[in-house]
């Protein structure tokens, strides 16, 4: 049973396949991608929902400071870069990190590496056509035409959101007024929810909130898509050309205006505050993979495929530091935590023509990242068909446009129906956490691939550095300096001491009463000045507080302590993924004084690892409960279907 569960496949048994055309699929895919058309997909699929969405998040968490983990995400991706690479070089079929799984680790390994790239490529394009929508709802309500009585084109709010972020919002809104807020000083995303859940229609008892912008949005790329690569890549050409101008226009014109005085401080949140955005940061970078899944699309894969990843990263790299600094240069960090920070800036400098650009450039950006990921999918389905692990059905190819198209057709189903519905928040740290589990197994097949003399390799291989006199060096280093710079907060990671509980988190999870005694508590402790009416907003008070205070002021409160403070097994569960991070970096270390492991294939598994880490326990809960699914479905399909099990037992 386990040798069945781990039955691998050979580099010469896939090519071989290859060649002859997967036996009953006569129709193969059309080869016409050369390296720029591979680089301009990575860049279509980096250069996205991360510039024009997510970056004001991270900016704002982490201040100026935001472009070092930029930096340390791109050396990340980079090393897994070189594991896609060298993989690609050596397999160069369609089926990305689940092919490669299936050499290294074997079929079980194979088809979790293929169930979690469903959350990279439908989950995470769930979350782009949220943005998208966002940014083109924005752009028709700046539409103006008067003589024919235009004042904008205003979408009604439950049209353009997902259920949850309008029931949650609603909560939290009326959570923050009973504890004193005004309805006009709510910020404004929680406004916008709590609207779109008081004005939508009723059945029943039951709000019809759905955003239907990003349902129009994945019909129209699933058509293209369907349609074939020549059209797809065309598309995406133009409109990479498109963001790539705006991108370089914003430089431009932005750098006249930076103001040298906002970058300082340059971390005003520290380390924390920086490494709070890595969710979206990272993000920001997903989708360089997806240019491994067009692999028999290429005309020379084993040339150009590590050409197109490497080049899409530093392009992007450069790009998104140069924006990152002329942002937090352009107005204060605090201020960018919102939806549109490109267009937000230059609204605040009066540039409302820059605005309008940004908005439009948005809209085609944010498609083309959709384009890349919805193409990517169905060619990794199409390779589990290939096996047998999903019916023949997703890899049957069109014969008239050479693409899978039933495969093509569900992808547009799957990730069209759970936009109407689901949370950003959610969909981006879950596309985020299958992402990062990809990357870590690519690297460890790297690794696991090293050493073994039956593999054929390819024209492109990662440069060895023999890490046995890097990593042990660098671990007990990392040791050292947390105990001597962060000895207080080490200390209080080992030992699970107890923690404060956030402002909003505070305010909004206590009752009536226990708000009633704060409100009293805050009256009383605070200056006259400060307390004009009876009417006490107690979330922005205490928001105001510096640290030392609002501790203080935590700590004789007379509300329960299981409010105020975060212990035992609560507190403990968040850190259950740095502990596992931390285990195997022990025992990373000791294979590579053993085993003599590459150095940039061990950097790259645990860099990705410790991003997996900064994601939290709820999102590992969340992507364990996927992956618990994927089993089911293997063992009831994939199991019993498997070729190579068929060929095995022949």
């Amino acid at each position: 049973m386990f040798e069945k569960l781990f039955r691998k496949k050979s580099i010469s048994k896939i090519l071989q396949d290859a060649a002859n055309g997967y036996g009953d699929h006569e129709n193969t895919l059309h080869k016409t991608l050369g390296v720029r058309d591979l680089t301009a997909f990575g860049i279509a699929a980096i250069i996205g929902a991360g510039i024009f969405s997510t970056i004001g998040k991270a900016s704002a968490d982490g201040g100026p400071a935001v472009i070092f983990l930029f930096i340390f995400t791109a050396i990340a991706c980079s090393f897994a870069a070189f594991a896609y690479a060298e993989f690609s070089s050596m397999v160069p079929v369609s089926g990305s990190a689940y092919t490669y799984s299936y050499v290294a680790f074997g079929e079980l390994i194979a088809w979790i590496i293929g169930w979690s790239l469903i959350m990279e490529y439908s989950i995470g394009n769930i979350t782009v056509a949220i943005s998208w929508s966002d940014y083109f709802t924005g752009l028709l309500s700046t539409i103006k035409i008067p003589f024919l009585g235009i004042n904008g084109i205003h979408v009604p709010d439950w049209m353009t959101m997902d259920y949850l972020s309008a029931y949650n919002g609603h909560k939290h809104a009326e959570a923050l007024l009973a504890a004193g807020k005004n309805m006009a000083d709510l910020d404004v995303a929680t406004a916008l929810a709590n609207n779109a859940w008081l004005t939508a229609p009723l059945i029943g008892s039951f709000h019809v909130v759905a955003d239907l912008p990003a349902l129009g949005i994945i019909i129209l790329i699933t058509w293209l898509i369907y349609r074939g690569m020549k059209e797809s890549r065309n598309a995406s050409n133009a409109m990479v050309v498109v963001k790539l101008a705006v991108i370089l226009l914003v430089l431009a014109v932005g750098i006249f205006y930076v103001d040298t005085k906002n970058w300082d401080p340059f971390a005003p949140n520290g380390v924390s505050g920086v490494l709070k955005g890595v969710s979206a940061v990272f993000f920001a970078y997903i989708g360089f993979d997806a240019i491994s899944t067009t692999a028999e699309e290429c005309k020379n894969p084993q040339r150009d495929l590590p050409r197109g990843m490497m080049w899409a990263i530093i392009i992007c790299t450069i790009l998104y530091v140069a924006i990152a600094l002329v942002l937090t240069g352009i107005v204060k960090s605090d201020t960018l935590a919102v939806g549109d920070p490109l267009a937000f800036v230059f609204d605040q400098i009066d540039l409302k023509l820059m605005s309008g650009i940004i908005a439009v450039s948005a809209v085609f950006a944010m498609a083309s990242v959709l384009l890349v990921f919805q193409m990517g999918q169905p060619r990794i389905w199409m390779s589990m068909s290939r096996d047998g692990l999903l019916p023949k059905a997703f890899s049957r190819i069109h014969p008239k446009y050479k693409t899978p198209s039933f495969a093509t057709v569900v992808v547009g189903f799957v990730v069209a129906v759970p936009s109407l519905f689901m949370n950003l928040t959610i969909v981006t740290d879950l596309c985020s956490i299958g992402t990062l589990f990809a990357f870590v197994l690519v690297c460890a097949g790297v690794l696991v691939l090293q050493n073994r003399p039956d593999v054929q390799r390819g024209k492109f291989k990662i440069p060895y550095v023999n890490s046995k006199y890097i990593i042990p060096v660098v671990f007990v280093a990392t040791i050292a300096f947390a105990f001597t710079k962060f000895g207080k907060e080490t200390k209080a990671f080992l030992f699970n001491s107890p923690k404060t509980i956030q402002t909003v988190s505070f305010v909004t999870s206590l009752s009536g009463d226990e708000l009633r005694i704060v409100k009293e508590e805050i009256i009383k402790n605070a200056a006259p000045q400060l307390i004009l009416t009876d009417k006490v907003d107690a979330e922005s008070y205490l928001s105001a507080l510096p640290g030392d205070r609002y501790e203080q002021f935590i700590s004789a409160s007379k509300v329960s302590v299981d409010k105020k403070y975060e212990s035992g097994w609560g507190l403990f569960k968040h850190k259950i993924p740095m502990w596992i991070f931390l285990i195997i970096c022990i025992i990373i270390t000791y294979y590579c004084i053993t085993k003599n492991l590459s150095l940039i294939p061990v950097l790259g598994l645990i860099s990705c690892l410790y991003m997996m880490c900064e994601l939290g326990i709820s999102n590992w809960i969340g992507f364990g409960i996927w992956l618990i699914i994927g089993l089911v479905v293997y063992f009831a399909y994939g199991y019993k279907h498997s070729k190579l099990a068929q060929v095995q037992a022949d």
